[in-house]
């Protein structure tokens, strides 16, 4: 009883100190500052990401200044999410689009929730870091460049050349180790939606960044699934996976940001990586022929 009685002067407390705060016209983006000020949020930024630590942490406000809807969620659930990519190592800088932080709102409160989300060029950064890649292509297939498809040893074959129009039919990912082993895996169009259907709430909604941004998440798709069955499970990828939570009640996003024409329209990503590099060094782009394929595409739209 002691316990309940003590819950509730705290919670009395919060509510008047927020009420002060509204009387004195405390900012969202004010709120968010004092509580990445806090000894707590400093010490364990200082100990993951060291001396990258305060540019994380204006990053972060940069992110919340420039998004209105992250401001109507609860700062608090902002920073916890923002520590997610922390703990990945990974930037939350929009542009270069290995983290996203975007605001749903939640059907259930009716109120708007924060939610970390890997973008697809952070798997691969996280695949890397593992030195064990020679190869990481990912990609779009257009109509006309899919011309042969090997049952047996689940190779295709792709000649860019005889693209017949701009009309996209599916998705490729592709992986080989260093020690020879290699997979891909071809998602037709029709497939993508099918899985978005699926598994987000917020596919059909016009704000959705399914609807904004298309190709990314189809290839963030093709690509954390090839990764998930077939790729190196370091603990990193093991973190990745568990933080990207489900959004069983998060269905709608407001206000998205727009896009820019590179971001719409996303360019092959390919990482060669060898046997002396550190995993951390940036990767030159060698193109990838014949893929190995475990999905048979579909050869009709050709």
């Amino acid at each position: 009883m002691a316990q309940g009685i003590i819950r509730k002067v705290l919670n009395e407390q919060e509510k008047e100190r927020e009420r002060r705060q509204i009387e004195q016209g405390e900012r969202p983006i004010d709120k968010l500052k004092k509580i990445l000020n806090s000894e707590t949020i400093q010490e364990h930024l200082q100990n993951v990401l060291r001396e990258n630590a305060n540019i994380f942490i204006a990053s972060l406000i940069d992110l919340y200044q420039t998004e209105k809807t992250l401001q109507l969620c609860d700062p608090k659930a902002v920073v916890l999410e923002a520590l997610k990519a922390a703990s990945l190592k990974l930037p939350i800088n929009r542009q270069l689009g290995f983290v996203y932080i975007v605001p749903f709102k939640d059907t259930k409160t009716n109120t708007y929730v924060p939610v970390f989300m890997l973008g697809y060029k952070g798997y691969i950064q996280l695949a890397m870091r593992t030195g064990a890649y020679k190869y990481i292509n990912a990609d779009v297939v257009y109509e006309g460049e899919l011309e042969g498809y090997d049952k047996l040893t689940g190779e295709i074959k792709l000649n860019p050349s005889s693209r017949k129009s701009n009309r996209k039919i599916g998705y490729f990912a592709y992986i080989e180790t260093l020690n020879g082993f290699r997979k891909t895996l071809y998602m037709t169009t029709e497939e993508i939606i099918e899985h978005a259907k699926r598994f987000s709430k917020s596919y059909g909604k016009e704000s959705s960044i399914w609807a904004t941004d298309f190709d990314s998440m189809a290839i963030k798709t093709v690509l954390k699934t090839l990764l998930s069955k077939y790729g190196i499970m370091s603990i990193e990828m093991q973190t990745a996976f568990t933080l990207e939570a489900p959004q069983e009640n998060l269905i709608e996003q407001e206000e998205p940001e727009p896009k820019s024409e590179t971001e719409l329209e996303p360019e092959p990503i390919t990482v060669n990586q060898e046997d002396n590099q550190p995993p951390h060094q940036e990767q030159q782009n060698i193109p990838l022929l014949p893929l190995d394929t475990t999905n048979k595409p579909d050869l009709k739209n050709n």
